[in-house]
C-alpha cells in the first residue's frame, strides 16, 4: 500500500494507522509481530526504509518499548505497536516512559485474552491501558477509534498528544478495527510541531548536560514531582477529553460504549427510539481523560446508564464513578469476539426493564 494523501481510498484499519503514523512524520518504527496488528509492521518495513527513517524489526516486545524510548529521548517522533498478551510485556518501560515524560506512542490492537488467549477481537484491555500494569501513580493518553478513518485521525491525534505534553499515548483499537475495511482519506498532518529542543537528549553542544530518569533517592523530591506530573494530567482532562454523543439530550437509558462496539451501540438507540425507548449513546473517544463530568452530568436526567462493551465489564467501573449513584448502571456485554448486535442490545435494555417504555 502506497502513502497517499488528499485521496479517499480502501484500506483496512492497521493500514490506515501506519500509512497515518508516516505522514504524521514517525521517524522510528521499532516493533515485534503478533496478530491481530501484523500489518502496521509489514507496511512500516517497507515504507519507513523507502523514505530513508528507522525501521526495526526487534528481537522481542520489551526491545521493541524500550528502542522506542531511546529514540524519542533525543526528541524524535518514535512508535511501537503490539496486542494485548504482548503489550502486557510493555507495562514497565510504560511506567519508565511515564516517569520520564518522554512521547512515546504505542499501538494496541486488542485481542483476546487473558494470558495468550486467542486472535478474536476484544476489548479486554481496558484496564491495561487506562489503570496501568506498571508500578507507581502514572498515566497514559489513551485514544479510542470506532472507525477505520479515526483510526488514522487519532494517529495523527496521538502524535501530538504524546509531544504536546511529553507523556505516552496509546491508540486503543480493537482487532475488529485493525481487520476491517473501509474508506479512508488521509489529509495532511493537522496538528502544529512540538519544539522538543527544551529537553531532548542532542548531545551537550555548546550548553549544560541533561540527564532524563526516573531514580528520585529522596521521598520529598518524589512527592515534588508526583504532584508536577498530576498537575500536568488535571491540565490534560481540561483540555483533551473527547467524547462523542448520539440522542442523548432527553434520553432516559444512556449507552457507553466505545471502539467498534459503539457501532452496534449506535444502531441499537436508533431501534430503540422506533420502540418509543428514550435511548441515547455516550461514546468515549479518550479513554483517558474519561468523560467523567458529562456523564455525571447527563446522570441528572437519565434513568438509568448501560455500560456495552466486549469484555468482562472494565469500562463500567468508570461509569458508574461518573454517575455517582445518581441512577443504575448495568452491563451489556460478551467476553470475546463479535459484540452484541444491535437486537441483542435492545432486546437486553427491554429485559433490564421489563419491556418498558419509559
Amino acid at each position: 500500500m502506497e502513502c497517499l494523501t488528499g485521496k479517499k481510498i480502501l484500506t483496512k484499519g492497521n493500514y490506515a494507522i501506519a500509512n497515518a503514523a508516516v505522514m504524521a512524520g514517525c521517524q522510528c518504527y521499532f516493533g515485534y509481530p503478533i496478530t491481530p496488528q501484523s500489518e502496521i509492521g509489514e507496511f512500516m518495513s517497507g515504507k519507513m526504509q523507502e523514505l530513508k527513517r528507522a525501521y526495526v524489526s526487534a528481537e522481542s516486545e520489551l526491545a521493541a518499548i524500550n528502542m522506542v524510548i531511546g529514540a524519542v529521548s533525543t526528541g524524535v517522533k518514535a512508535m511501537t505497536s503490539s496486542s494485548s498478551c504482548a503489550v502486557a510485556l510493555m507495562q514497565e518501560a510504560l511506567s519508565y516512559a511515564s516517569a520520564d515524560e518522554l512521547p512515546v506512542v504505542l499501538v494496541s490492537v486488542m485481542r483476546g485474552g487473558p494470558g495468550l488467549g486467542n486472535i478474536y477481537p476484544s476489548q479486554g484491555d481496558y484496564f491495561q491501558s487506562t489503570k496501568g500494569g506498571g508500578d507507581g501513580d502514572y498515566k497514559l493518553i489513551v485514544l479510542a477509534p470506532s472507525t477505520v478513518q479515526e483510526c488514522a485521525d487519532l494517529t495523527y491525534k496521538a502524535f501530538y498528544l504524546a509531544h504536546k505534553y511529553k507523556n505516552p499515548t496509546v491508540l486503543l483499537a480493537d482487532g475488529m478495527l485493525g481487520q476491517m475495511m473501509e474508506p479512508v482519506e488521509f489529509k495532511k498532518y493537522p496538528y502544529p510541531e512540538i519544539d522538543n529542543s527544551g529537553w531532548a537528549l542532542t548531545g551537550a553542544k555548546g550548553r549544560d548536560g541533561r540527564i532524563i530518569r526516573s531514580y528520585a533517592p529522596l521521598a520529598q523530591d518524589r512527592c515534588e514531582f508526583l504532584k508536577k506530573l498530576y498537575d500536568k494530567y488535571r491540565i490534560i482532562e481540561e483540555n483533551e477529553t473527547e467524547w462523542e454523543e448520539y440522542k442523548t439530550e432527553d434520553a432516559d437509558i444512556v449507552l457507553v460504549s466505545f471502539g467498534s462496539t459503539a457501532r452496534n451501540a449506535k444502531i441499537a438507540v436508533k431501534k430503540c427510539r422506533e420502540k418509543g425507548i428514550k435511548a441515547g449513546l455516550l461514546r468515549p473517544v479518550t479513554l483517558f481523560p474519561f468523560p467523567h463530568k458529562r456523564i455525571n452530568e447527563l446522570a441528572s436526567t437519565a434513568k438509568q446508564f448501560i455500560s456495552v462493551e466486549v469484555n468482562m465489564g472494565q469500562m463500567i467501573n468508570d461509569v458508574k464513578l461518573a454517575v455517582n449513584g445518581k441512577v443504575p448502571v448495568e452491563l451489556i456485554n460478551k467476553p470475546v469476539g463479535i459484540p452484541p448486535s444491535p437486537d441483542e442490545i435492545v432486546r437486553q435494555i427491554e429485559v433490564y426493564n421489563g419491556s418498558t417504555s419509559f
